[in-house]
This record gives C-alpha cells, sequence and structure tokens, in this order.
C-alpha cells in the first residue's frame, strides 16, 4: 500500500505541474480520469489502513442451554501499534453484526499505543454446547457505536434490594463488613468505567456491634453491575494482611457471605493465617456460561508471554485429568490448587518455569479445564503469608515507601537514617502457616491470569509478590531503597526479576506502583549491566557468578539454575526492556557454548552440574573446554578420563553413558529435566542474535531425546528469529 500510495503522489505530482509546450498532449483528459481514479484509490486504501484486523476473540458456551443478552467482560492485550492512540476499536459477530464494545484502557506502550485493556461487550445470543467468533477491528476514532455514551452508575443497582454482606463469627463476636452504605456514600473507586458496565471496588471494615473496626481482618468487594439488569458480579475478599498493624496472628472464625439477603458461601472454622487473604466470586442473577477462548497466537505475537511451541500438543487426556483435579478441600480458601504449598521442595514440578505447566497448558488448549485451574490456583496465591498491605495507601506495600522494612536480618538493619526510627514489621503472635514461600521456587501465579481477564484481585497479587520478592531480603544486601536482587541464589534471582518486570509492563499506567516497578526493574538491570556486560573484567563464560559456585565443593554452577536466569532475561527484553538485550547476549555465551564449543561435548551442556575453576579460590576459566574434563570427574569419577576420550555424541558414548546416541545427559526425556530448562535459555539466545547461537540451536534441536511438551509444556519455548 505504501509503494502505491507513493506512485499516486508522483503520479498526481506528475499531472498537475504546469504545463509547458513539450508538455502539452491531446490525452490530458485520459490524464485527468487516471488522476482521479489514483486518488480515489489511494482514498480508499488509506481509510481502510485506519481499520486495522486484529485476532478474533472466541465465546464458548460449554453448557447445555442456550442464552441470551449474556454479558461477558475480559482482558485483552495488544501488540505495540496495533491499537494506536486516538484509535476505536470495533467487534463483530461472524455475521458481520456490529455488537456495543465497552473498552476500558489499562496500559499503553511507549508509542501511545494500548497495551492491555479490559472488553466488555454483551453477546445476543450464544447457543448451547457453540463457540460464537467475535471479530476485533482498529478504527479511526469517528468510527460508529451502537453503545450510549451515559456511564453506569451504582443508583440502578441499589434501587433495588443489593447488598453483599460478610459476617465472620470470631471468639464469641460477630463483624459484619456490607457493601452498600459504601456504593451508597460515594465511598468507591471504578476500576471498570462504562455504559455497559461498570466494577466499583469497596474497602469494607469488619464492624463489631459498637461499629468497631476488627484491627486485622477486613473484606473487599469488587462489584461488577451490568447495565439494564443483565447481571451483577460480586468479588468477594478477606484479607489479613495490614503491614503495621501491631499483633498479627492466625485467627480462627466462621464466615458466612450473602447477596441480596441470600446465602451464597458459608464455612466453619476457617483458620486465616497471617498476611493472606482468600477470594470467592458470587452472580446475583444467571450466571453467564462463557468461556473466553483468546487468540493464542496474538498473544505470543505480542511478545505478552512467551514463544511457546504452538506444535505442542496438549491431549484430552491432559485436560480432562486437570479438570477432574481441580475439586475438593484443595479448591477451598487457605489451600494452593495445583502448586505445592511448600515451595522450597526441590526437583522438577509443575510450578517452576516462565508460566506454570498448568498456565501454558491454558494458554495452548484455551480449554475451560485448564482456565479453572489456571484461574482458581491463581486465587488460592493469596493463601501465602506473602501479603503485607501499607494501611497509609492501601496498597501493597513499597521498599520505596519503606526503605529498610525486611523479613530479614537484624532490628538495626531496620533504621532508616533519614527517620531515625525502624521500619521493622511488627512481631507476629501465631504465625504458623502450612504454605511456605520461597522466591526460588514461586510460580508465576497471576500475570496471565491478569492478563486474560483483568480482575483487579490478580493485579493486586502480582504486585503483592513482586514486592515481597524485594522487601524479604536483609536492607543492606537489596541496597536499600535500589530493590537489587542479585544477592539471592541464580534461580532466585531469575524468579524474582521475572516478578518485577511482569508487573512493571501490565500494571495499569495511572497505578501508583507503576513507576516505582519500573524503577525497580531499571535498578536490576543497571547492577548487571555495570557488573556483567559493560564489566571488562566480567568472567568470560557468560555466567551468573553471584552466589552460584556452590557446587563440587565451591569449583562448580549449576548450568540450570543459570538457565532459569538467561531465561528470565530473555523475558525482560520480550517485554521491551531495553537494558535487558544487552545482558541477554552476555548470558547467551553459556548456553551457546554448551552447544558449540569444539572441546565440550555437548551431550553434557544440560548437566547437573559444571565447574568452572580449578580450585575454590582460583580464577574462573576463561574457556569452557577447560571446563570439560573436571565436570566429568566430578560427575564420573574414575571413569571420566575414558569417557572424555570418546567421540562426542558418538554410539560408544551412549553406550558408556548407558543412554540413546544422541541423547543429553540430565533426564533428557522429562518435561522438567535439565535439557528442558535449557531449551528457553537457548531460545532468548537465538532471539538475542548473538554469533553462534543458531548453530547452537540447530545442535539442540538435532539431540535424539526429546520430551513430549503436552502434558507439561513450561518449558516448551522456541526462538521467534528462527531463519
Amino acid at each position: 500500500m505504501r509503494i502505491f500510495t507513493r506512485f499516486c503522489q508522483i503520479f498526481r505530482h506528475f499531472l498537475t505541474a504546469p504545463a509547458t509546450p513539450s508538455r502539452a498532449h491531446p490525452q490530458a483528459g485520459a490524464n485527468a480520469l487516471l488522476l482521479a481514479s489514483c486518488v480515489v484509490c489511494a482514498a480508499a486504501m488509506a481509510q481502510s489502513a485506519q481499520a486495522v484486523a486484529l485476532p478474533g476473540v472466541r465465546l464458548e458456551n460449554p453448557g447445555q442451554t442456550a442464552q441470551s443478552a449474556v454479558p461477558v467482560t475480559f482482558g485483552q492485550v495488544f501488540a505495540a501499534g496495533d491499537l494506536p492512540a486516538g484509535s476505536r476499536l470495533l467487534a463483530r459477530t461472524e455475521d458481520g453484526q456490529e455488537l456495543p464494545l465497552q473498552v476500558d484502557i489499562k496500559a499503553r506502550h511507549p508509542d501511545g499505543s494500548v497495551r492491555h485493556a479490559l472488553l466488555s461487550t454483551i453477546l445476543p445470543v450464544l447457543p448451547a454446547g457453540k463457540t460464537q467468533t467475535l471479530a476485533l477491528q482498529a478504527g479511526p476514532a469517528g468510527a460508529s457505536s451502537s453503545a450510549t455514551p451515559a456511564r453506569h452508575t451504582p443508583a440502578e443497582l441499589l434501587a433495588g434490594d443489593f447488598d453483599a454482606v460478610v459476617r465472620v463469627m470470631l471468639d464469641g463476636q460477630v463483624y459484619t463488613a456490607a457493601a452498600r452504605p459504601a456504593l451508597a456514600s460515594g465511598r468507591y473507586r471504578s476500576w471498570i468505567d462504562g455504559p455497559l458496565v461498570s466494577e466499583w471496588l469497596v474497602n469494607a471494615p469488619l464492624l463489631d456491634p459498637h461499629g468497631k473496626a476488627h484491627p486485622h481482618l477486613q473484606v473487599r468487594y469488587a462489584i461488577r453491575d451490568y447495565a439494564d439488569g443483565r447481571g451483577t458480579r460480586v468479588d468477594v475478599t478477606v484479607e489479613n494482611d495490614w503491614a503495621y498493624e501491631p499483633g498479627p496472628r492466625n485467627y480462627t472464625y466462621d464466615v458466612l457471605v450473602d447477596i441480596a439477603g441470600q446465602n451464597v458461601y458459608s464455612k466453619l472454622a476457617l483458620t486465616q493465617y497471617h498476611h493472606t487473604r482468600w477470594r470467592k466470586v458470587f452472580w446475583r442473577g444467571t450466571v453467564p456460561q462463557v468461556n473466553v477462548r483468546s487468540d493464542t497466537s496474538y498473544l505470543i505475537a505480542s511478545r505478552a508471554v512467551p514463544n511457546y511451541d504452538r506444535h505442542t500438543f496438549v491431549s484430552e487426556w491432559t485436560l480432562r485429568d486437570m479438570g477432574l483435579a481441580w475439586h475438593g478441600p484443595k479448591t477451598e480458601p487457605m489451600a494452593t490448587g495445583l502448586a505445592n504449598p511448600g515451595m522450597p521442595t526441590t526437583g522438577g514440578r509443575p510450578d517452576i518455569g516462565l508460566i506454570p505447566a498448568w498456565g501454558v497448558t491454558w494458554l495452548l488448549s484455551m480449554d475451560r479445564r485448564a482456565r479453572d485451574a489456571t484461574l482458581g490456583t491463581a486465587d488460592l496465591a493469596g493463601s501465602w503469608s506473602i501479603h503485607y498491605r501499607d494501611q497509609k495507601t492501601d496498597r501493597p506495600i513499597s521498599v520505596e515507601n519503606y526503605p529498610y522494612m525486611t523479613l530479614l536480618g537484624h532490628a538495626g538493619d531496620t533504621i532508616n537514617p533519614r527517620t531515625k526510627k525502624s521500619e521493622a514489621f511488627p512481631d507476629c503472635l501465631d504465625c504458623s502457616n502450612p504454605n511456605v514461600a520461597d522466591s526460588a521456587h514461586m510460580p508465576a501465579f497471576n500475570y496471565l491470569p491478569y492478563l486474560l481477564t483483568g480482575d483487579y484481585y490478580q493485579l493486586e497479587e502480582l504486585q503483592f509478590w513482586a514486592m515481597w520478592c524485594v522487601f524479604k531480603t536483609n536492607p543492606g544486601y537489596r541496597g536499600n531503597i535500589q530493590g537489587l536482587i542479585h544477592r539471592a541464589q541464580v534461580r532466585d534471582q531469575a524468579w524474582s526479576l521475572r516478578n518485577i518486570a511482569e508487573a512493571a509492563y501490565i500494571t495499569p499506567d495511572d497505578d501508583v506502583l507503576k513507576p516505582q516497578l519500573l524503577r525497580l526493574v531499571e535498578n536490576n538491570l543497571q547492577w548487571y549491566n555495570a557488573n556483567y556486560t559493560n564489566n571488562p573484567g566480567a568472567n568470560r563464560l557468560g555466567i551468573n557468578v553471584d552466589n552460584a559456585i556452590e557446587y563440587n565443593n565451591k569449583l562448580g554452577i549449576a548450568p540450570w539454575m543459570d538457565d532459569f536466569f538467561t531465561s528470565a532475561v530473555g523475558r525482560l527484553a520480550e517485554l521491551g526492556f531495553e537494558r535487558a538485550l544487552p545482558l541477554l547476549r552476555y548470558k547467551a555465551g553459556f548456553p551457546i557454548a554448551r552447544m558449540t564449543q569444539e572441546n565440550f561435548c555437548w551431550i553434557f551442556g544440560a548437566a547437573y552440574s559444571i565447574n568452572v575453576r580449578a580450585t575454590p579460590e582460583g580464577p574462573l576459566y576463561t574457556d569452557l573446554g577447560q571446563a570439560y574434563l573436571p565436570s566429568l570427574r566430578a560427575s564420573y569419577g574414575e571413569r571420566a578420563e575414558d569417557i572424555s576420550r570418546l567421540p562426542c555424541a558418538s554410539p560408544a558414548m551412549a553406550q558408556a553413558l548407558k543412554l540413546r546416541s544422541g541423547e543429553m545427559t540430565g533426564y533428557a526425556a522429562e518435561t522438567t529435566g535439565f535439557p528442558a530448562n535449557m531449551q528457553p535459555a537457548l531460545a532468548y539466545s537465538v532471539d538475542s542474535g548473538r554469533d553462534g547461537a543458531q548453530q547452537a540451536w540447530e545442535v539442540f534441536s538435532r539431540r535424539s531425546v526429546k520430551p513430549d511438551y503436552g502434558p507439561g509444556p513450561q518449558f516448551a519455548i522456541v526462538p521467534r528469529t528462527l531463519k
């Protein structure tokens, strides 16, 4: 189109230039006709360019009953430039009918185009067991829309008998938290605001019969009301998470939840652990049965999620098992769903990866069973005692506001030299919790759920976990307000960097935590680049040495842990953090060398450990080939010399190792094996553009034994830039 438009511009200039005797021509009328045709065609093409086609969203009715006037709201991410500032988003059904569409923009790309928005519409009909495809299209700001301009306020809802009430019976006392008084008096914040639907965030203290609020327990409502009585969703969260309220502890209570006078939930003797929260969602009226099937290819192409291999086959058996697993006590408040309650537990498991296995299964299949398990487990991320809410801001606590707070260290470490006051948290009176958090093994619970639902609960969970990654450490280790994470285990650094960056990327632009999260990302990238990328004295192996050389009597590192870090850096580069790309290129040297170094056999590229120096106090090797025999000795003892003399990847080597020819060591067939851990690091290395990365990927791709990623696809990441 650009070439054609330029041709028209040149042609127009030629035809409309002042005539000279030498240019006079009897075909002037024909030329004018050509010019008019060119102008009309160019205008039509320009108008077409203003209406950019976007991927469709499939809305599935999984039930056996047809539905009409179906309200639906979901989160949608857009690639940079696809929905420019000032443009309008349109939605059409398969038969071309334009639907009313409300767009609540939450975050934008640096160029002003929309990054993330909440989309709401009303489906006229959704037949039983059928799927309706909704085509999204970006058009000019003046495009028509059937939605009325008036905002939807609580007035219509409050004209009836609506109320949401949580009652807690604790120590012989009844505490009540009601939503109606706050809505009626305007004590709410708007999360969704438009003519089709509005959502109001209400903070409701639990009051005793004398009107005194409980010091620790509180209720938060997110009330989503669709216009014209199409339905009301009531999102209830009970929190025990004030950061600086004296005497935090666990509480055991009975709880009742009523919506419009009807009991919708009750639980006896619920023990809520300190600094946790739990969530339940209810509907007043008919519950819409809609499974939103987002366009996986577009999500991946937008770079909002990693480049998971679309050829991964998620079987019906995997989805059935996931559906069967999602029931019973593991889905109730203070349980942990599909996640391991004891995060420090070692070994491969579905929790570990840039996105947990259950989340990638949902992403690749868009199946409702995977959706329910992923969103349910994300809700239960509130069950770990990592939630610290600032009483002053009413938001997750921030290291910029309290640079000397910590969960580790001595009392003296918490004194802020500027204020001369301690920023230590109050002593906990009863602080047991069987759910043990560990940032070296924490899943990415809430990023994908927030991306695809836009639920405020998921956003705050994402922020709670991101902030906890930073403030739990000793203030001196993290550079106080800088929030540096390099003093932790390498895998801890990886997952913490992932959490902070994803929170910074997707947090709404008007959120007070957005600039703080962005600064945390930049602070850490600056530190890594100063100490590795731009440091002439940095090791030539491309490894992260901070708290890393702990293996084989402090001679070796865990390459799989380093691969986690490399993949996390690749994730940041993918999200557009510019300082991550040079760091990624530096880090790419290590996985590339393990697959291509002439004097290091790639069969051992994903070994459990690799020696990187000859003595505990000696210098690091400058070449991976120097590490080959020492690493073999650490793993194979007296057999190392013989193994090292065998041709790399030969049948003789395979026989000596009791492997198949061309099979890598480290549980090559397992979805959580060490070669699988290596795969994302290699994929991002290719995307970094570093020399040798393509060759390394080709060697890796030709290995004889590979996992079937269908049952666990969290490491099934492939390069975006393969030639």
